[in-house]
């Protein structure tokens, strides 16, 4: 069975008109090796990586290889109360019927006015349906038309699906283009559903539809998706209100069948009075049921009294349920109104139960049940245990009932706590990330009422992070629009620690653009620009990476700050490295070293060294690298940083492997899984267990190879990690880590 690495090699040698034999000549591999490979055996990393070198494929055959099989099944629930749509629920099960034309990507959009149903009847389609795609399931809320908020950007999406289909973060490439191929060439050959909902325009879709005609996409938008349906000949499902008789069987649904028994011609005048919009329905249904001790008649009456009926308005307008709402929102208590209106101002795809207790200035447990109170009355949906999504039309009424009822200091207040509480949450989960590094971003003191999120372990960091990811662009933006220019910039700063780690290339960017745009002094500027020339590094984006180094070196010898110019003299010597450029690296290199030697940061010193490391392995100085490298180990035990040690004893161990002696890399692996246990690093720890096992395994070390993979797997299936599935690979008998080089 060929792999999708082997697919895209090929693809590239005919584009190139290469044979596999002159393949094997230009990397230096044997042609019976590669034949493994061709018939889907995985590439070693040094033979994915000249591969790559000698095809230019610009990174795309490096990431194939480091692919984890994972099954992402991202599908919600579906509305436990859905009814009626029959018809179009056959036209589009049709359209994605296994009868297609071979070859052909299945593609499906749901188009209609706000309010009519879409994302439900694309969810009770995909999980119908989701049988037939055996390798999974991608869902995202593209936020197409969030009131305040912004839409999600197709490098954002295409970071997440591609996470979620288990390519590691540090091998996504950072053009939008090279992103959407490689998201091709891990899907093709898998059958895989994607429903992207709420989308604003074809241009937004367009990088997010898989190359295999396994797949099949259901798409969701207000908006007719011309072009989409030009390229891609989908099949377009208009969808207007419910009939009479399906309105009334859905407020029966919800309000259940003892209440409605009876009810017809009041079941019937309050459906009218809703439009036959389901969301309008299934609010005013839960109004029926908060008044058990009135007739359905007199409820319809009353809503009937409260404006013009709103079949007398358009359902293009965002107006034709407001009466609805405003129905329903009138009924709650103070506490409950004002929770709503707040998270209303949230302007991200969700909101946990933490940051809208801060928004609204109240404990965790009393958020809770307000947003409990909100979810029971169909005025927010509970997406998972502890997050609430707002329906974009909801989102906007909130947003008028604040500016009614609140004012712009109480609505500047409520964004502060909330904008606040992500910074110092952030800042908490950065510093429990990266507990070995020199955190120096200075915060004003955070109000009484904000409790920001701690962690007490890296894991519950990154899932916080990862929980967030795509709230980071959207929050930071809301304190930009509201004067918070100091928020905006120390948000971006406080995340960097988990950007580095995660490279969500679209985010990252985003953020610091913005924080950028944001900084008020000369020193902010100074450390975005640094910032922001990282990312640019990892993108190859080098001119701009130099660009931003040189702006941000001027702001730091201007103001003086040694400290930053190291760091930018570090990264400076990272990009020579990456330019083949060794003497600018070793320059670079050590005039760093020489600065963070003089300002104490050892921390600092060590990432110079691993630098130098570099450009000594590069240069096929071997030796030189390890006596570095090991330098960095023992300035790591000079300052107890445990953490630090288990990672350089890790890259001390890889330099013993290069140099082709397995049973020094071994010694040092054990060395880092004794002080990653006593440092209760587990995910290091089991790290260090995946490396054992691989060491061993080219020692023909077998059964012990199978011991310390199944001790790995343990350990990420505890901390479900999407690590374990790579470790379950190996133990189905997949070969380990010898290249099989000529």
């Amino acid at each position: 069975m060929t792999s999708a690495f082997s697919r895209e090699l090929e693809h590239l040698l005919a584009q190139r008109d290469l044979s596999w034999r002159k393949l094997a000549k230009l990397t230096g591999y044997t042609p019976g090796w590669l034949s493994k490979v061709k018939n889907g055996a995985p590439p070693s990393a040094d033979l994915a990586r000249r591969c790559d070198e000698v095809l230019e494929a610009d990174g795309e055959l490096i990431a194939l290889a480091a692919v984890r099989s994972l099954r992402p099944a991202q599908l919600p629930a579906t509305t436990a109360s859905f009814v009626g749509r029959a018809g179009e629920l056959r036209a589009l099960g049709e359209a994605l019927g296994v009868d297609g034309d071979p070859g052909t990507l299945r593609v499906v959009t749901i188009e209609g006015p706000p309010g009519v149903g879409k994302t439900a009847l694309a969810l009770r389609l995909a999980n119908d349906i989701a049988g037939r795609y055996p390798d999974g399931h991608l869902y995202i809320d593209l936020n197409g038309f969030a009131g305040n908020g912004i839409p999600v950007s197709p490098e954002q999406s295409l970071e997440e699906f591609l996470g979620a289909l288990g390519v590691p973060a540090d091998e996504i490439a950072g053009r939008l283009d090279r992103k959407a191929a490689l998201f091709r060439s891990v899907l093709a050959n898998r059958r895989v559903l994607v429903v992207l909902d709420n989308a604003l325009n074809s241009k937004q879709v367009e990088h997010l539809l898989p190359g295999g005609a396994g797949c099949a996409v259901i798409v969701t938008s207000r908006n007719r998706l011309s072009g989409l349906a030009v390229r891609t000949n989908s099949v377009r499902v208009p969808l207007g209100p419910l009939s009479s008789v399906e309105s009334a069987s859905l407020i029966s649904a919800v309000i259940g069948g003892d209440r409605a028994a009876g009810q017809a011609e009041a079941l019937a005048e309050l459906a009218r009075q809703c439009a036959y919009l389901p969301l309008a329905l299934r609010i005013a249904a839960e109004r029926v049921n908060n008044q058990p001790d009135l007739p359905v008649s007199a409820l319809a009456q009353e809503l009937a009294a409260e404006s013009q009926p709103l079949e007398m308005l358009s359902v293009d307008d965002t107006v034709a349920v407001m009466t609805v709402f405003s129905w329903s929102y009138r009924s709650l208590d103070e506490a409950t109104a004002r929770m709503f209106r707040l998270v209303s101002l949230h302007p991200g795809p969700h909101v946990c139960v933490a940051a809208a207790a801060a928004s609204a200035g109240v404990g965790t447990a009393e958020a809770n049940a307000l947003l409990k109170t909100l979810a029971g009355m169909h005025l927010l949906d509970q997406v998972s245990r502890d997050r609430y999504r707002t329906h974009d039309l909801l989102r906007l009424y909130g947003l008028q009932c604040g500016q009614a009822e609140d004012t712009d200091a109480d609505r500047l207040a409520a964004v502060s706590r909330l904008t606040d509480w992500y910074l110092h949450t952030a800042v908490n989960a950065n510093e429990t990330l990266a507990p070995f590094r020199l955190h120096v971003l200075e915060l004003e003191p955070i109000a009484a009422r904000v409790t920001p999120m701690v962690f007490d372990d890296p894991v519950k960091a990154f899932r916080w992070c990862d929980a967030e990811l795509l709230n980071f662009v959207p929050v930071s933006r809301l304190a930009a629009d509201h004067g918070l220019r100091g928020t905006v910039w120390r948000l971006a700063v406080a995340l960097f620690d988990y950007l580095l780690l995660r490279k969500p290339w679209g985010v990252w960017t985003a953020t610091h653009e913005l924080a950028y745009d944001a900084a008020d002094d000369r020193p902010a500027k100074g450390w975005i620009g640094t910032n922001l020339a990282v990312a640019c590094r990892w993108l190859r984006d080098y001119d701009r990476c130099e660009r931003l180094y040189t702006d941000a070196m001027a702001i730091r010898q201007e103001t003086g700050d040694r400290h930053g110019q190291a760091w930018i003299l570090e990264g400076l010597a990272a990009m020579a490295i990456d330019r083949g450029q060794m003497r600018r690296a070793d320059s670079y290199a050590q005039e760093a070293l020489r600065l963070f030697f003089q300002l104490g940061d050892v921390e600092g010193q060590a990432a110079a060294l691993v630098a130098m490391s570099d450009v000594y392995r590069e240069s096929v100085q071997l030796p030189e690298a390890l006596a570095t490298a090991e330098k960095a180990l023992r300035m790591c035990e000079e300052i107890d940083d445990l953490y630090g040690q288990g990672r350089k004893l890790v890259k001390v161990a890889d330099v013993y492997a290069a140099l082709g002696d397995p049973a020094k890399a071994l010694e040092y692996v054990e060395k880092s899984l004794v002080v990653r246990r006593e440092a209760v690093d587990r995910w290091g720890e089991a790290d260090s267990l995946t490396r054992r096992g691989d060491i061993l395994n080219t020692m023909d070390d077998e059964d012990s190879a199978t011991d310390s993979w199944n001790a790995a797997l343990a350990l990420y299936e505890q901390l479900e990690d999407p690590h374990a599935e790579d470790i379950r690979m190996r133990l189905r008998g997949m070969p380990g880590n010898g290249s099989g080089k000529a």
